[in-house]
């Protein structure tokens, strides 16, 4: 019986995510990224699950009938495709992601989304800890530009950078689309003649 194929993941690709300035923000081929792996997994017939925030701030962009709510055109889940409503930057928490996966047998997950520092962050630690063999996609995912705690401006990218440093490793591998495509091409093409 052959392993299933890895779960994508795509955490917050909402509409709200959309509408903050280019200049404060890094990988602005991210979206075409995330979309090209999510055609992948499409065609393979392999597990994909949107994740959404639904903020409980009701000046939120993120709350509940808010147009920042909604997904992404380009994104849109397919009916038959898993959603995940969080409240908090973690995926896992409060939404009975875990047990979806496990249920399905499901140990390898691929995180792309927003943002890498917050959600991604927060859901690839997770992740690890709990035991799945975890990916971040490094340029399917974005940042903001912040201020540190020492009071310091950092550049989307030293964010997204720092980020990335702290999952390295310990919680997920850190790779980019055309790796993480060519690593699992092979397994695609297996599914896709089976389906076939």
């Amino acid at each position: 019986m052959n392993k299933p194929l890895p779960c994508l993941i795509i955490i917050d690709m909402q509409k709200g995510m959309a509408n903050t300035a280019a200049a404060s923000r890094n990988n602005p081929q991210a979206e075409e990224n995330i979309a090209q792996l999510l055609q992948a997994w499409r065609a393979a017939a392999a597990h994909i699950v949107h994740v959404r925030h639904i903020s409980r701030l009701p000046n939120s962009p993120f709350a509940p009938g808010q147009s920042g709510v909604e997904f992404q055109q380009a994104l849109q889940p397919l009916p038959h495709e898993h959603v995940v409503e969080k409240n908090v930057p973690d995926a896992f928490i409060n939404t009975a992601l875990e047990r979806w996966l496990r249920v399905r047998g499901l140990n390898q997950v691929v995180l792309v989304g927003v943002s890498t520092n917050n959600s991604v962050e927060s859901s690839a630690r997770t992740a690890g800890n709990l035991g799945f063999d975890t990916v971040v996609v490094h340029d399917a995912t974005f940042a903001f530009a912040m201020t540190d705690y020492a009071g310091r401006m950092r550049s989307a990218d030293e964010v997204h950078a720092m980020s990335l440093s702290n999952l390295s490793g310990e919680y997920a591998m850190i790779q980019d689309t055309r790796r993480v495509l060519e690593e699992r091409a092979h397994s695609f093409d297996q599914s896709s003649r089976t389906i076939g």
